[in-house]
């Protein structure tokens, strides 16, 4: 791989979304009031979990270190863009830009994994309830979670660590409104094929790998399910799963479409679209989904805001 200097260089301008002249302080005001609901929704439901006792079980310690992902995941994307839609210049330092392309993709591959493991937890919840509490203990858990972190940013170390020994001499206009790995690489005058073919690695090991585990999971759980004989029990069954498997579908439908589809398909416009939905609007649909699907965190939610405390037994 070629290493080139790319001193000369020292911020990226980000072309953004393209938004009409008339409709651009009301897409600000959308974007803005679905950054601070996303924000707010995923922080209630960590508050939630740990201050209610009754939520201190795996299913719960996993769904606040999803919201945690997904705030930390908006938050990599949605200030910037929010930025640059009032401003003139729409310019990204380079250092700012490799780290903005960093950490999208290192909380984007722990978020895939943590949707694996829940879909182990819920297997494991229904399909070997006797042995659930010595199975998923809380060191298991704590490992598995850490597992996810790791390996985001252990992953996505290499990549961009190769992105930021490129040579960009074509142009400092990234055709988008954060920094992707794909339009960054289209700027580069040096040889591309080992970032591009870590990138596909990745993205195989990530995506495949955890849909994978959790297509297995919930195939096992069906079968379960499916084996209960009073219809109250499979309505039961499935409750507990209906909200992670509607989040899993958004998240691996919308990264499949832009990571793993044949070039020639979309235009660059439709993958800004797409984009869009999965790093602003689909962090916001966690909170909803979750709380608006299930009764614990319904019920803990309205005690909370009455006022009523749950905080005597520990996960």
């Amino acid at each position: 791989m070629h290493q080139g200097n790319h001193s000369t260089l020292e911020e990226f301008v980000l072309r953004g979304i393209p938004v009409p002249g008339h409709l651009l302080s009301l897409f600000f005001c959308l974007l803005f009031l679905v950054f601070a609901l996303t924000l707010m929704g995923n922080l209630i439901i960590v508050v939630v979990v740990l201050l209610d006792s009754r939520l201190h079980s795996p299913m719960y310690f996993f769904l606040v270190n999803l919201s945690l992902l997904e705030i930390a995941f908006t938050s990599s994307i949605t200030p910037v863009t929010l930025s640059n839609l009032i401003s003139t210049t729409r310019t990204i330092s380079f250092s700012g830009c490799l780290a903005q392309c960093f950490f999208y993709f290192f909380l984007g591959v722990a978020e895939f994994l943590l949707l694996a493991v829940m879909s182990f937890d819920r297997y494991v919840a229904i399909c070997k309830p006797l042995h659930y509490a010595s199975i998923m203990s809380f060191r298991l858990c704590l490992r598995l979670v850490l597992f996810c972190w790791s390996i985001g940013f252990i992953f996505m170390i290499v990549p961009v660590t190769a992105i930021s020994q490129l040579s960009f001499c074509r142009s400092n206009v990234i055709n988008h409104f954060f920094c992707d790995i794909e339009p960054l690489l289209a700027l580069s005058c040096s040889s591309k094929h080992f970032i591009e073919l870590i990138d596909f690695m990745i993205a195989i090991i990530v995506l495949l790998g955890s849909l994978v585990v959790t297509t297995v999971s919930y195939v096992a759980i069906i079968s379960m399910v499916l084996s209960i004989p009073s219809a109250s029990g499979k309505k039961k069954a499935f409750s507990t799963c209906s909200a992670h498997i509607t989040v899993a579908s958004i998240y691996y439908g919308s990264a499949i479409f832009m990571y793993m589809r044949p070039s020639k398909i979309p235009s660059l416009d439709l993958k800004k679209a797409v984009s869009i939905l999965t790093a602003v609007v689909t962090p916001l649909l966690n909170p909803f989904i979750y709380t608006l699907r299930n009764e614990k965190v319904k019920k803990a939610l309205r005690d909370l805001l009455k006022g009523r405390s749950y905080t005597s037994a520990h996960f």
